[in-house]
């Protein structure tokens, strides 16, 4: 079975896939995807240099991913930017990964922020949405050092939540501590591993 975890930034979906992870399941995570990518490619960090300014990469050649960040989050074009340049690449090398994984483990998870985004909900078995309070989510971002304000700019750049809604399997709310979590996931678990995929309310 493949899942796809997703949900807005600092709605715990990482989290949610870690839980998953303890329940037997491997993860493929996209955004160290991304990471890898960047680092690897030296010809990707040149045009991403081009677009956001050539100081996001030092001497050394190594990139300044907040500047990146903060560059690329400003407003929805340039997101639009970064996405075109540094997609393909990552969707690739994610395919790759999933392809070997599927044939090794019973249950594989992209946890993915971008998985909308990039149509995988429609490659998945199962689309896993975790979800949070907006008060929530910008008080987890900023326990992680980025500001409020970067916060609310990189939720803007986001797709609405009825978006997520519309195209889940299953909503799950996030609004408590890891333990309350891990207890939703727990009970979702043993559907997913007893039951046909499409016995499943969508809110949770």
């Amino acid at each position: 079975m493949l899942i796809g975890v997703t949900g807005q930034i600092g709605s715990g979906k990482s989290t949610a896939a870690e839980i998953l992870k303890s329940f037997g399941a491997v993860v493929v995570d996209a955004d160290l995807i991304g990471r890898q990518v960047v680092d690897g490619t030296l010809s990707l960090r040149r045009k991403l240099a081009h677009e956001f300014g050539e100081d996001i990469i030092d001497s050394s050649g190594i990139l300044n991913r907040k500047k990146l960040a903060d560059r690329a989050f400003r407003d929805e074009q340039s997101k639009r930017v970064l996405d075109v340049l540094v997609h393909p690449y990552l969707l690739e090398e994610l395919d790759k990964q999933v392809r070997f994984l599927k044939k090794k483990y019973d249950v594989v998870v992209i946890d993915a922020a971008l998985l909308l985004d990039w149509e995988l909900d429609l490659k998945v078995d199962f689309v896993l949405v975790i979800h949070a309070s907006q008060n929530d989510r910008i008080r987890r971002l900023e326990a992680r050092g980025i500001s409020r304000s970067d916060a609310k700019a990189r939720q803007k750049a986001q797709l609405p939540f009825r978006v997520y809604q519309s195209r889940a399997d299953r909503v799950v709310l996030n609004n408590k501590n890891i333990a309350s979590l891990k207890v939703k996931l727990s009970h979702l678990w043993k559907c997913l591993v007893t039951k046909p995929v499409d016995s499943y309310s969508n809110q949770g």
